[in-house]
């Protein structure tokens, strides 16, 4: 019998933003403090007494699951999109069900208050917000009775963000269609769509080569960020003068050379390098 599911993280993408490191590794398999990202997300599901996660996962799948100790791997060799993702755990929840975004860094994360609020309202669907602290995140709006408003319309409180953390009831995950959906798909359809906020918490969002090499330098000054402006896998040998370099697995450049703008790995017993 497969086991019931109690956190689920979102791993599954084109790794688009992430250009030339997507042909390396995908996102939540970047490091932080030598902890794969999709790995601080099972860590903050885990102390919230989720046992038993699983994950997504399309590109680069046999590189997500050799960091995916303890987590469930569900291949999507077809994208389902950010709710359909969630079809992998149709009819394995019961209670619900706890999501995390897992190519988000986050310390300390309030699932349980999220958890809470969720069953209190019997909700069917519930996100964790904190105060929008501006940048270009869409807002979050809720009306009186802390129900998310439809995208693009204002009400009474807010702005707020979505912090990547939600908790899906059963009925919820019943209303996903076949094949790929979004969430602006769902959300009509839901009888109670709760908005919980939560005092921010330590929270980076990593989607881009410089969000990485920022995280680096802000959360691993010692790690994967002590080469500075750069960032530095736990697998890689620095060398050399580099300047906004990203050094994956087994990356080890000469070190007579001068670079910049750069992702170095090794593959296939080659080293490769491609520009950012």
């Amino acid at each position: 019998m497969t086991a019931p599911l109690e956190g689920f993280l979102l791993a599954a993408g084109l790794g688009t933003r992430m250009g030339a490191l997507s042909a390396c590794l995908p996102k939540p398999a970047w490091t932080l403090r030598g902890r794969p990202l999709l790995q601080w997300g099972a860590a903050a599901l885990q102390a919230a007494g989720a046992r038993h996660l699983a994950c997504n996962a399309h590109l680069h799948p046999d590189r997500l699951r050799a960091v995916a100790d303890g987590i469930e791997v569900c291949d999507e060799p077809r994208l389902l999109g950010s709710a359909g993702g969630l079809r992998h755990a149709l009819g394995r929840v019961a209670g619900e069900l706890l999501v995390w975004n897992a190519d988000i860094w986050a310390d300390a994360v309030p699932f349980d208050r999220l958890r809470g609020s969720h069953r209190a309202a019997r909700a069917e669907l519930s996100w964790l917000l904190v105060p929008h602290p501006g940048g270009p995140w869409n807002p979050v709006w809720l009306d009186a009775g802390d129900r998310v408003l439809p995208k693009g319309e204002t009400g009474p409180k807010g702005p707020f963000h979505f912090t990547g953390a939600a908790a899906w009831s059963p009925e919820a995950l019943a209303l996903l269609p076949e094949g790929p959906s979004e969430m602006d798909d769902l959300r009509p359809r839901l009888a109670l769509h709760l908005g919980v906020v939560a005092e921010p918490f330590p929270w980076r969002e990593v989607g881009t080569p410089d969000a990485l090499i920022e995280a680096a330098a802000g959360l691993a000054p010692e790690q994967e960020g002590r080469l500075p402006g750069c960032y530095v896998h736990p697998g890689a040998a620095p060398a050399g003068r580099l300047t906004r370099c990203v050094l994956g697995p087994g990356a080890a450049p000469p070190p007579s050379i001068t670079d910049a703008d750069a992702l170095w790995f090794a593959e296939g017993g080659h080293q490769v390098r491609l520009g950012l």
